[in-house]
């Protein structure tokens, strides 16, 4: 299912053209993010609907990971809210909410009674792989974003590393990691837009 393209130039922003738009997107967006929404929200926002430049949804996701919650809901209250209000940040988490709810009652249902199946079981291991991959395509797709950050590509890809290395090897606390990587982050940024 996708919603019919508005013709405008390659580089222009949009909006979403009312609160029906704006709930029926996210609700598109959160049926399609099974195990995880961060590719499919990048594809819809930036690439379909044209609501965000790479470089904004950089940003916006950043901002949306360090505050606390979900970071789909967090990004979906503050694109709502920049563009209608406080009405728009509540019609664009009821469309990322309302369908998923109602399928996962669903699908706890019928878990319930197949959840002894191996084949059910590796369908779900499987499913991991996939999600992995998503996450790891996204994040390239959106590297070429980072040429306009303050920190550049160099500094944003020595952090990340650091960072996989934090969590995924030495398994520190995600909490500590962020505390001292993002401090790092946001000291650099900050000095180098002071300067």
């Amino acid at each position: 299912m996708s919603f019919p393209a508005q013709a405008v130039a390659p580089d222009e922003v949009l909006r979403p053209r009312n609160l029906t738009d704006l709930f029926l997107s996210f609700t598109w967006l959160a049926l399609q993010g099974f195990g995880g929404v961060l590719a499919v929200a990048q594809r819809e926002l930036v690439e379909n609907k044209r609501w965000m430049t790479r470089e904004d949804f950089v940003e916006e996701w950043a901002v949306a990971q360090i505050m606390p919650g979900p970071n789909v809901i967090n990004l979906a209250i503050t694109l709502g809210s920049r563009y209608f209000g406080w009405r728009g940040a509540t019609v664009a988490l009821a469309g990322l909410i309302i369908a998923p709810l109602l399928l996962l009652l669903t699908l706890a249902v019928a878990y319930a009674r197949f959840a002894s199946s191996p084949q059910v079981a590796g369908a779900l291991r499987g499913m991991g792989a996939i999600a992995s991959g998503l996450i790891i395509a996204t994040g390239l797709k959106l590297v070429p974003a980072l040429e306009k950050n303050v920190l550049g590509i160099p500094l944003a890809a020595l952090l990340g590393a650091l960072a996989f290395v934090a969590i995924a090897l030495l398994r520190l606390p995600l909490a500590w990691v962020l505390l001292a990587l993002g401090g790092t982050a946001f000291t650099v940024a900050f000095v180098r837009l002071r300067g």
